[in-house]
């Protein structure tokens, strides 16, 4: 289970460009004064089968573009992906963030105020509208139906830069990804294509041109200094991405979230365990004489040293499921409590 060195990608404002060094060298060890002798090349001919698949990438792109856009906060940029003929579009609650002020959406030339419509932070989902404006709606796969090995393509604006693509493969599933701020993501597409700080909200795509999950996550690897691992991205799957949005655009938040509850607000201890900061009256963690002050350092024997490892475990976990929970008391005592999970409260 992967949930330690995974960074979330805050949308950044501003765009990077990359120059490059050209260096001439001679070929040989003749004066410099000879000429080297011209030699004919015959025109490179590719297989049938890579060209064939050059024209399906050029072809996602040519489909899905239009359906990417750029959005612009007080903070910075993402992206973002068009879900419906209404103008809504769907993209990661961290590209919104805490932003205050206007939205603006930018699809292809033109320019737009947009509104927040809802979000979901608990699956790091958000809704945004345009009202007035022709955009185009993007068609979505069931992501269940995906396998290792799939082609992945992602769409988004890195960095500031409209409509970047970069291509790979469905390297793998992974459960309880932490995107180290507290919040873990139940399952996660993971992609060999690259995913840089401004793709988040956009599409990760299959080559039918349909969108199979939203950019979310970068791995880091500390023996790079923390710099993102390359070729291991994390994408959230296109049927969560699809359930989410749309309780948020019907009822302007989430009615069934599927996740797991406790009812407990939690902080860290130094890799001790959570501590139990406050406790819902009423909720699971209530029922069974969870107060605060209490530190649970296993769920279902798992260790949980921190709130990070905390939120990916129980991200795992469905309501209605009972759990062990390993508890320090306040005075030192170590005991066992087991509740039924609740569901994750979405308004």
């Amino acid at each position: 289970m992967l949930r330690r060195h995974i960074w979330w990608l805050a949308p950044l404002a501003g765009a990077a460009v990359a120059g490059g060094i050209v260096a001439a060298v001679s070929l040989g060890g003749g004066s410099s004064s000879k000429t080297a002798p011209k030699t004919s090349h015959s025109r490179l001919r590719p297989a049938a089968a890579a060209l064939a698949f050059q024209s399906a990438i050029t072809a996602v792109v040519r489909e899905l573009s239009p359906s990417v856009v750029q959005i612009q906060t007080s903070s910075g940029l993402g992206s973002g992906i068009v879900f419906d003929s209404e103008g809504d579009i769907v993209t990661n609650n961290h590209v919104i963030g805490s932003a205050a002020g206007p939205l603006t959406v930018t699809a292809g030339a033109h320019s737009y105020g947009a509104t927040l419509v809802g979000r979901f932070a608990p699956d790091d989902l958000a809704v945004v509208r345009v009202s007035g404006a022709q955009l185009t709606p993007a068609a979505f796969a069931n992501s269940s139906a995906l396998e290792v090995g799939d082609v992945a393509i992602a769409i988004g604006n890195p960095l500031g830069l409209r409509s970047s693509v970069t291509d790979g493969i469905v390297s793998a599933f992974r459960q309880g990804v932490s995107e180290g701020n507290g919040v873990a993501l139940p399952l996660m597409i993971q992609t060999s294509a690259a995913i840089n700080p401004g793709n988040s909200g956009g599409a990760l795509a299959d080559l039918e041109g349909r969108v199979i999950g939203i950019p979310t996550l970068a791995a880091t690897d500390p023996a790079l200094g923390g710099s993102a691992a390359p070729g291991i991205g994390f994408a959230i799957p296109s049927n969560l991405v699809k359930d989410i949005a749309t309780q948020i655009i019907r009822f302007g938040h989430v009615t069934n979230s599927h996740r797991a509850y406790l009812g407990v607000e939690i902080g860290d201890t130094n890799g001790l365990g959570v501590y139990v900061q406050s406790v819902t009256s009423g909720g699971p963690a209530a029922k069974a004489g969870i107060v605060s002050g209490y530190v649970i350092t296993t769920v279902n024997d798992q260790p949980t040293p921190t709130v990070d490892d905390f939120t990916s475990v129980v991200a795992e976990l469905k309501p209605g499921t009972t759990v062990s929970l390993g508890i320090d008391t306040q005075h030192g005592d170590h005991k066992t409590v087991r509740l039924k999970l609740g569901e994750f409260p979405g308004g």
